[in-house]
């Protein structure tokens, strides 16, 4: 890997093509992916080239695999990613594919008033789940022998109301934690115990012969214990429970800050880079710089470049 050509993309964002400017980046030379790829079937952004339009789902996985491909190509042998990746409905003669332009109600964007193109629909499927993420998921496994490490949920607490009648309303989704090898950085995250446990129930447990939870080992020998959880917390669990935040300028989809620092924590060291192939409004990069570590963004629309340039311009990077 040549150093030197890394560093002509650091705390960068490239417009064009993810495609094209993946394969521009040198092998091996990237710590850890953060990004959400646009959907199938859900929004059209209206930017010639982009992502999600394809004519048929198996359309759609073939092109997102050769971007995964790529991805996986950058990262360096200890490299992850974590790929959020949530889903959509076939339609059959439904409603279409939303047009991605919000109207503006009292300056703020209602969700509600999104406007949907009829025109663009999904084949097949009809009323069902297409599972696009998964499917994407498995192939990964299969045939570019990604490392599937976890299954995150995000948790949405505030997530919007479903108008539909006869299924339950989404209100997650599915992050995939990849790793390139088997070995890999990784960080340690904890968080707060939930709740007393009763095995540790002070600084020192004085056994007196009785313990509930010794209860049917055949132990007949009690010492005094110092028992006592790790200070640090308990290992992060794999549900985040995570609000979503609206953003007053046009891109929707922004991630929450507190969805990504964990994973820029524990899965890309002090110095590092961390790509987004599909950068957004720069949320990625915004909580990368904040933590000491480079950023590369990709990002087809110039209107969103412009917006992530502004909010990472703001940011003081306390190591770059």
């Amino acid at each position: 890997m040549d150093m030197k050509q890394i560093e002509e993309f650091k705390n960068k964002i490239i417009c064009g093509d993810s495609l094209e400017v993946l394969k521009t980046l040198p092998a091996d030379s990237v710590d850890c992916i953060i990004t959400s790829p646009p959907y199938y079937g859900l929004r059209d952004y209206g930017v010639e080239g982009q992502i999600g339009l394809e004519k048929t789902l198996a359309e759609y996985l073939d092109r997102m695999l050769t971007i995964t491909a790529e991805c996986k190509r950058i990262l360096k042998p200890v490299g992850v990613m974590f790929w959020n990746h949530g889903d959509s409905y076939g339609t059959g003669s439904g409603t279409g594919i939303r047009n991605g332009k919000q109207a503006t109600v009292r300056g703020t964007q209602m969700n509600k008033t999104w406007q949907r193109e009829g025109k663009k629909k999904i084949i097949g499927y009809e009323k069902s789940l297409l599972f696009q993420n998964f499917r994407l998921a498995i192939r990964m496994c299969d045939e570019q022998k990604w490392i599937a490490r976890n299954l995150l949920i995000w948790h949405k607490p505030n997530v919007m109301p479903s108008s539909a009648k006869d299924r339950f309303t989404v209100d997650f989704e599915p992050v995939f934690f990849f790793s390139k090898s088997k070995k890999y950085w990784f960080e340690t995250q904890y968080e707060q115990y939930a709740e007393p446990m009763n095995r540790w129930g002070g600084d020192n447990l004085k056994a007196n012969g009785k313990s509930e939870w010794d209860n049917e080992t055949g132990q007949t020998i009690y010492r005094d214990r110092n028992m006592r959880p790790n200070s640090l917390g308990r290992n992060k669990r794999a549900v985040w429970k995570i609000a979503t935040h609206p953003f007053k300028e046009a891109h929707f989809a922004t991630f929450p800050e507190a969805l990504i620092e964990p994973m820029i924590k524990a899965g890309c060291p002090q110095g590092g880079v961390v790509l987004d192939p599909f950068f957004g409004a720069g949320t990625s990069g915004m909580v990368a710089k904040k933590l000491g570590r480079n950023f590369i963004g990709i990002e087809l629309n110039p209107d969103y470049i412009e917006i992530a340039n502004k909010r990472l311009a703001s940011i003081q990077s306390p190591m770059l």
